[in-house]
């Protein structure tokens, strides 16, 4: 059905709005999202912005399964959280202020626990057909979930590493616009760097 509703689109040339629960629809056939709730318009982007820059907890858990954790920003492009202090391509947001972290899970991956950026214990693992969804915990108690198409061994310790890239920071209680004012600031400082 998503094939029919895209070619009849495209071969009537009109707009469509298609509503929908399911994150994963509205990703493939979506050129422009906006994401609602109690009747409100929290974010509105691009899929891939929607996905890669939510603008808080409720839209990153939203779309697409998330690792969200609390940190401290420590300064521009750098983070703490779980007992770490790590690089990220996050600025703009005052030191010390306490933030939520997003990492997807396609975005971990295993390793040995001298290599990753930090250790966690592996507790449970499913097989989902394409890959293997993996819960572990790190050493203050954060659940993190990993997919990988290679199997763990429960109980272990290992390694997760993952991108500056990967870390995704979000301001607690901060405006889409403020939001978009802030990306594209420290997005364009990064470029000129």
């Amino acid at each position: 059905m998503q094939y029919e509703l895209s070619e009849l689109q495209k071969r009537l040339g009109i707009t469509f709005l298609f509503v929908t629960h399911d994150q994963e629809e509205a990703l493939a056939m979506s050129d422009m999202i906006f994401v609602m709730k109690d009747g409100e318009i929290v974010q509105k982007g691009s899929p891939i912005d929607i996905y890669d820059e939510p603008l808080n907890r409720y839209v990153a858990d939203f779309v697409g399964e998330s690792n969200i954790v609390e940190g401290h920003m420590v300064q521009d492009y750098r983070v703490s959280f779980a007992g770490y202090e790590l690089d990220c391509v996050d600025g703009g947001i005052p030191s010390n202020e306490t933030i939520d972290l997003v990492i997807r899970p396609e975005d971990l991956k295993i390793t040995s626990p001298e290599t990753g950026k930090f250790v966690a214990t592996v507790d449970t693992q499913l097989f989902r057909g394409v890959h293997y969804e993996i819960i572990l915990y790190d050493q203050v108690g954060n659940e993190w979930m990993v997919h990988s198409t290679k199997k763990a061994v429960e109980g272990s310790t290992v390694g997760l590493d993952f991108s500056r890239e990967s870390i995704h920071v979000m301001r607690r209680k901060e405006s889409e616009e403020d939001f978009y004012k802030r990306l594209e600031k420290y997005s364009f400082d990064q470029t000129e760097g």
